[in-house]
């Protein structure tokens, strides 16, 4: 089922978010629920305004090395001098590096590896400025355990990539690890988790933990059944974008995007698939681009494939979504 945007969904300046982090609050303690405090903030600086991002001659080579940013970004770097520099960077340049500095570091080894996530860090927290000031001039300081199973409810938006219009669901999850998490995706979008997956977050990748007599091993990559959401999530700060690919041959990426800590509704049960849009593709229909074939050959009956694709598959409504049953699946997950 379709919803609509509601209409108070805009960029809040840091006063207006506040504020509707005060009511919301007052709401919850009044034993009313305040509902996902989800929003977006203003951009603390203006488009053409630059950020200054510091990086030492050795970044700059392994991101003009082993990246595929922009010759006008790695021109700038090339030019900026020997030993350390400060480099200015307006806002969309910082979210294009970070977006291909988290792809890069994912094949990059040894120190190229750290140099690109350390600098991708450092602009994630540059862009996060503004989420920084909402709870004024200290961040709250992060816990040094991990927390217990059941302490928080995260909320994540988790969008599958070259699509358009946009397929996407919005859940809510107690902590768990990332194989847990990798269960609730598939529930929620309706895949049928008979393939491969990863994550990559922060230029690392995790996967399953080998079988018994699979003799393949790298070490870059980790084990997703020891790592806890509350282990990857910062308290405070930037608010992390992680990749989650499926299905290695037809290459469905998600963009994960984790949106904030929910208050636990005591009524309530989770996890929980509170809004998406669209249905999940069928399996095996090729990726992104084979899908828009699948579409155009269900949808026209002159079409050469269509009786062909109805027999596979049978009817099928890309618009058709039910979070009640998203929900449902999800919480057979165990």
């Amino acid at each position: 089922m379709r919803r609509k945007k509601p209409p108070d969904d805009k960029p809040l300046t840091i006063e207006e978010a506040r504020a509707k982090l005060a009511q919301g609050v007052r709401d919850y303690l009044a034993g009313k629920d305040p509902g996902p405090l989800v929003f977006q903030l203003k951009p603390t600086r203006k488009a053409s305004e630059p950020y200054s991002l510091r990086l030492t001659q050795k970044q700059r080579e392994s991101m003009i090395h082993c990246t595929r940013i922009r010759r006008k970004l790695k021109d700038r770097l090339e030019d900026a001098g020997e030993g350390t520099q400060v480099i200015g960077f307006v806002r969309k340049e910082l979210e294009d590096m970070e977006e291909e500095l988290g792809q890069a570091a994912v094949y990059s080894t040894g120190a190229d590896k750290k140099r690109l996530v350390a600098v991708m860090r450092r602009i994630g927290d540059l862009l996060s400025e503004g989420s920084a000031r909402l709870f004024g001039d200290e961040l709250p300081k992060a816990r040094k355990t991990a927390p217990k199973k059941g302490d928080l409810i995260y909320q994540f938006k988790v969008t599958l990539l070259e699509i358009k219009p946009a397929i996407w669901r919005r859940i809510q999850v107690p902590d768990c690890t990332l194989a847990e998490l990798h269960e609730y995706i598939q529930a929620a979008f309706g895949w049928e988790n008979y393939h491969l997956h990863q994550f990559e977050i922060d230029g690392e990748r995790y996967q399953p933990p080998l079988a018994p007599g699979d003799f393949e091993f790298d070490p870059e990559i980790r084990d997703e059944t020891q790592f806890m959401l509350g282990k990857l999530v910062p308290r405070a700060g930037r608010k992390p974008r992680w990749a989650y690919e499926y299905d290695f041959g037809d290459g469905w990426r998600h963009e994960i995007q984790f949106e904030g800590f929910v208050p636990i509704d005591s009524k309530g049960k989770y996890p929980v698939c509170v809004e998406g849009e669209r249905a999940c593709p069928p399996e095996d229909c090729g990726g992104p681009w084979g899908y828009a074939d699948y579409l155009a050959a269900i949808a026209d009956p002159k079409h050469e494939e269509h009786e062909e694709m109805l027999e596979w598959r049978g009817p099928f409504d890309p618009e058709r979504f039910d979070a009640k049953k998203a929900t449902k699946e999800m919480r057979k997950v165990r």
